[in-house]
């Protein structure tokens, strides 16, 4: 195993893949035992190491925990216990700091320039970014990670004086410069880059480097030059011959073994696994392109690879960028290998003269004929066609020579072996500190950021900005480094906030990098002067489109003027192979995306061809057309395929719909909303229509038509089962049924069918049995509306406590809703008959229909409202079945993977659950926590009452049994109160039987016994899923006798829900808060 610090952590078994430890603290464990393998580090020191003044509690048990969680992540061997403290159990050399440190004492003791030269490489090869990075911001790591780049910087500046002794000063002056650049204080580069300017001819230039760092040491420190600065300084005025390196032995001319390729002058970050591709594909395949957007990091990886290359003579950089003209390209490579135009030679009679080819690419070929070597040939993609001809010619008549190319797009030759260089993984939006930093993209940004800005650390607040940043510019590395670079002037959350507008704010790259690398737009705006007209307005108008697009969608949407519909899919192929688009499709309809930087360019671009009016229309009004062509679908049986359609469009329809409202086309906006106010409902993204409807139905030009009624019907619809009724204007509902009562019933649209009856039975309101509406509704010919026509008919009979309907009702809205194939129905139905079965006492039953509602909700992607209810009451039937623990688990999954997207309603019932769970085992602690901390999520919402009861009656049952009586009399009233609000008899009577166990405890059985018979004849029947009830009964039962129970308890069953209210001195309530569709939580 060997272990890295000299960068992001990073852990290897011999011959394996690379092995993740995740969390700061585990891979600060790691650096730290790292730093002395092989002897044992005090566990006092490792504490203060990893917590420095936070040291917690249980020190040592929290620092043997974390050292177990290391074992389980690298193996067991590798950290060994000691007395007093851990030991690393590695060789020093197995981690790359001792490595590195051990390969420079080798090399300093080597004689020859060439062996100092070559261990210097090897040792400073070993560094991949900024020392104990993983332990940035730790005290421990300070001095350590300082002194390491120190021995870093005294390595390189020794490898260059080495490099310059072997008379390779022309080659050293880039690396040079930029290195005096990026450090103009530092003396000793200063130093090398004056003697190797001078070395090459450019004594002037070498003394006006001494002037320059004259003055930057006078600017920045007060000081002057060093006397040998000074020295070196007079030494280049007086032009002493000691200051040029020794002369070369004499001998065949040839080209240094070692290439041209420039030392880096970054951190290489992110691209492990590529790399290791690149290598694969370099030992198979003679030729390889990388391809990619601009950008993304290609030059950079092929660097890397090329300097891993094995070729006897080296790797050789062409750097095609600044050529323009095709027929320079191969004078562009005879200049980077130094092959000069041969100078010309008087003949001699009598010798024979040299043949030197006349033309350039011939002449190429002759002088490589019998080399070995690697040619990157770097930014292909203006010279395309030239560079496949040199490539191909080299490849045939060269057959020591390998090529290595990067381009937007493939050169198309045989032979070619391609790897295209995406952009870095991104973190998901929600990534904490600990989760972000281990994302490539993220890594990027804080090597560069730390850079500009020394004491920047992706940590709190900071860590969601980046993650922004990073997610924002598609984790295209050159879009990044330009962002960390703004990090001198702005903190990362205004660098965030300012992404909008990214190409002006990413304008100020290095001053050294080629032109089209130095801004944002100059990178994207090279890709877009090499496009076609036809590519440029299919790249302008497929902007519109944030969700990708098929290619059905980009024919729709983009032709026009300049791109007829036959030239779309061309022009779809085109982009992507020159990297501008992605596909992808796994074996279904394919999609082609942008990048967000490519699709922001594309929409400034269409804005200036005046396009973005057309383009948007179109847009919208073909998502339009998807939506009411998949709307009638999503209640039959194919409606799994019409989901998946819609949710792969999601963003489109999403944006065709903000378009139509923007611009104030209320019918267009109005079709969006009916025919997707179901898959909204289904998929349970409530928000995205509802709170856009009522902003449309303000824009003028809205239609009295059933377009407008449904999607009125359906807001009403998503404002309840949001737990929003209170938001609902009444005219909404007054105009569903005004727009209704102008068409016959057979005409009406049958979700408009479901709203008449069920609107009518809203303002009626539950006080009348609404008997007569559901009986149109289950004799619709549609068996959808008839399946929720008999399930409303169960859930009436319910409630008016008619129990011998309850089973004939639902079990005709299942075989109706099997009929017309919707999950929906059948899982909603479902639901309903396991709560019938646990109130009979058949637990074992109820919990095999809630898990094949589940099943089926899990069919339709499980976003449907009211879900998690559905886990409580599973959960609850599965205690009552016996399985504590496997209810337990249920509920703190469901919490758990639900805490960023439920409802504050629907943890709470979670919480409720648990709460319950906990009473019920005697825990009341627990159980107090858990429903204090539901009370707290529910107190001030608006909404359905139903639950708020339940919550209130448990608690009181806690204070019951804490002997809190005035506290448990309180909560019951409350939740009387509620209850009574809602009308749901099956709730009241749940508070009824609290009040008949206040009574039990205060010595009143026979109230008792008289408010379970009032409960039970309010519910139509004994519900044998409450156990607290049973007992109540038991113990009222035990303490009059069977006779008296019965009498009492019968006397209470002829009680009404009128009768309630004036034995509790309520007053009647209003119109309920729920619709009939849509019953309430039930524990």
């Amino acid at each position: 195993m060997r272990i890295g610090i000299l960068g992001p952590l990073e852990v290897r078994p011999d011959g394996g893949a690379p092995v993740d430890v995740a969390g700061a603290r585990l891979r600060a464990l790691l650096t730290l035992l790292a730093l002395d393998p092989g002897a044992v580090v005090p566990a006092e020191r490792l504490i203060d190491g990893l917590w420095e003044d936070d040291v917690p509690r249980g020190a040592p048990n929290a620092l043997q925990s974390l050292v177990s969680r290391l074992r389980a992540a690298i193996g067991r061997d590798a950290i060994e216990s000691r007395p007093g403290g851990y030991r690393l159990a590695l060789p020093p050399d197995a981690v790359d700091a001792r490595d590195f440190e051990a390969r420079v004492r080798d090399a300093r003791r080597a004689d020859a320039p060439e062996a100092r030269s070559a261990g210097l490489r090897a040792a400073l090869a070993l560094w991949r970014g900024p020392a104990l990075a993983d332990a940035a911001g730790l005290r421990f790591a300070e001095a350590p990670a300082a002194r390491l780049d120190a021995l870093r910087r005294a390595a390189l500046e020794e490898r260059l004086a080495a490099d310059l002794a072997l008379g390779s000063h022309r080659d050293l002056v880039p690396e040079l410069e930029a290195l005096a650049a990026a450090d103009p204080l530092r003396e000793p580069v200063t130093a090398l880059l004056m003697r190797a300017l001078y070395a090459s001819g450019r004594q002037a230039d070498a003394l006006a480097r001494y002037d320059e760092a004259k003055r930057a040491l006078g600017e920045e420190l007060g000081v002057a030059p060093s006397p040998d600065l000074e020295a070196l300084y007079l030494a280049v005025l007086r032009q002493e011959p000691s200051l040029l390196p020794d002369a070369p032995p004499p001998g065949p001319a040839a080209a240094p073994a070692r290439g041209n390729l420039p030392a880096r002058l970054t951190s290489f970050i992110g691209r492990d696994d590529d790399l290791k591709r690149v290598d694969e594909l370099l030992a198979a395949s003679r030729l390889v392109t990388l391809t990619g957007p601009g950008g993304a990091g290609k030059s950079r990886l092929s660097l890397e690879a090329a300097g891993r290359a094995r070729t006897p003579e080296g790797a050789w950089l062409v750097e095609l960028a600044p050529v323009t003209d095709p027929a320079e390209v191969p004078a562009a490579v005879l200049g980077a290998l130094g092959l000069r135009e041969p100078p010309p030679i008087a003949a001699v009679p009598g010798r024979p003269q040299p043949h030197h080819p006349a033309d350039p690419l011939d002449r190429l070929v002759s002088a490589l004929a019998d080399k070995r070597l690697l040619l990157l040939l770097d930014n292909c993609e203006h010279l395309l066609d030239a560079a496949a001809r040199l490539a191909d010619a080299v490849l045939a008549r060269c057959p020591g020579v390998q090529v290595l190319a990067t381009s937007r797009e493939p050169l198309g030759i045989t032979g070619e072996s391609l790897w295209p260089v995406e952009p870095l993984e991104l973190p998901p939006p929600s990534a904490g500190p600990e989760e972000a930093v281990a994302y490539p993209s993220v890594r990027l940004f804080a090597d560069r950021a730390a850079a500009v800005s020394p004491r920047f650390a992706a940590t709190g607040d900071d860590a969601g900005a980046v993650v922004r940043i990073c997610r924002a510019l598609d984790g295209i590395p050159l879009a990044i480094e330009l962002a960390a670079a703004r990090l001198r002037a702005l903190t990362p959350a205004q660098v965030a906030s300012r992404l909008d507008d990214r190409f002006r704010l990413l304008n100020a790259g290095s001053r050294t990098a080629l032109p089209r690398h130095r801004t944002l737009r100059a990178v994207v705006e090279w890709s877009w002067d090499l496009l076609d007209e036809p590519e440029r307005a299919l790249w302008r108008r497929l902007a519109v489109f944030p969700g990708g697009a098929t290619v059905g969608a980009a024919e729709a949407v983009c032709a026009g003027p300049g791109l007829a519909r036959s030239e779309v899919f061309d022009a779809l192929a085109a982009l992507a192979d020159k990297s501008l688009l992605t596909v992808d499709g796994d074996g279904g309809d394919p999609r082609y995306r942008m990048l967000d930087t490519i699709r922001a360019y594309g929409l400034e671009r269409l804005a200036e061809a005046g396009e973005e009016t057309s383009a948007g229309r179109a847009h919208a009004e073909h998502f339009a057309r998807l939506a009411e062509e998949a709307e009638p679908r999503l209640i039959r049986a194919d409606q799994l395929v019409w989901l998946r359609r819609l949710s792969a469009e999601h963003d489109n329809i999403s944006a065709g719909l903000r378009w139509a409202v923007a611009a104030g086309d209320a019918p267009l906006a109005l079709r969006f909303c009916a025919a997707l106010g179901w898959y909204w409902f289904l998929h349970g993204r409530l928000g995205d229509g509802a709170d856009s409807l009522a902003e449309i139905l303000a824009l003028s030009g809205v239609p009295d038509d059933q377009v407008t009624a449904r999607a009125l019907a359906l807001g009403a619809m998503i404002l309840f089962d949001s737990q929003r009724p209170g938001e609902l204007p009444a005219s909404w509902l007054e105009h569903t049924q005004a727009i209704c009562s102008r068409y016959e019933r057979a005409d009406l649209h049958p979700m408009l069918r479901l709203a008449v009856e069920t609107v009518q039975m809203y303002l009626g309101g539950w006080e009348h049995d609404p008997g007569a509406r559901v009986g149109v509704l289950i004799a619709d010919p549609d068996p959808w509306v008839r399946g929720l026509g008999h399930f409303m008919q169960g859930h009436i009979a319910q409630n008016f406590g008619r129990v011998g309907e309850i089973d004939d009702a639902f079990d005709r809205s299942l075989a109706a809703f099997r009929e017309s194939g919707d999950r929906w129905g059948q899982s909603f139905t479902l639901t309903s008959q396991a709560e019938i079965l646990g109130r009979r006492g058949d637990h074992r039953g109820a919990v095999a229909l809630y898990e094949e509602a589940l099943r089926l909700n899990g069919e339709l992607g499980g976003g449907t409202t009211g879900l998690l209810h559905v886990h409580m009451k599973l959960a609850n039937e599965m205690d009552l079945a016996g399985d504590r623990d496997r209810a337990e688990a249920l509920l703190h999954a469901a919490l758990r993977d639900t805490r960023e997207t439920a409802w504050p309603e629907e943890r709470a019932a979670l919480h409720y659950q648990l709460g319950e769970l906990a009473r019920r085992s005697g825990d009341a602690a627990e159980a107090r926590r858990r429903l204090t901390r539901a009370d707290r999520l529910t107190a001030d919402l608006p909404g359905p009452s139903q639950f708020r009861a339940l919550l209130l009656c448990t608690c009181a049952r806690l204070d019951i049994e804490t002997g809190a009586m005035d506290d448990a009399t309180a909560r019951l009233d409350e939740a009387l109160r509620c209850a009574v609000r809602s009308q749901d008899y099956p709730v009241v009577s749940h508070v009824l039987a609290g009040y008949a166990e206040r009574a039990r405890t205060l010595g009143d059985p026979e109230r008792a016994a008289e408010l379970l018979g009032t409960a039970d004849a309010l519910r139509g029947t004994r519900d044998l899923s409450l156990p607290d009830v049973l007992a109540t009964e038991t113990a009222v039962r035990t303490t009059l006798g069977d006779t008296a129970y019965e009498t009492a308890y019968t006397r209470g069953t002829t009680k009404t829900f009128n009768d309630v209210l004036k034995t509790f001195n309520l007053t009647p309530p209003d119109p309920p808060q729920a619709p009939p569709a849509n019953p309430p939580p039930h524990p």
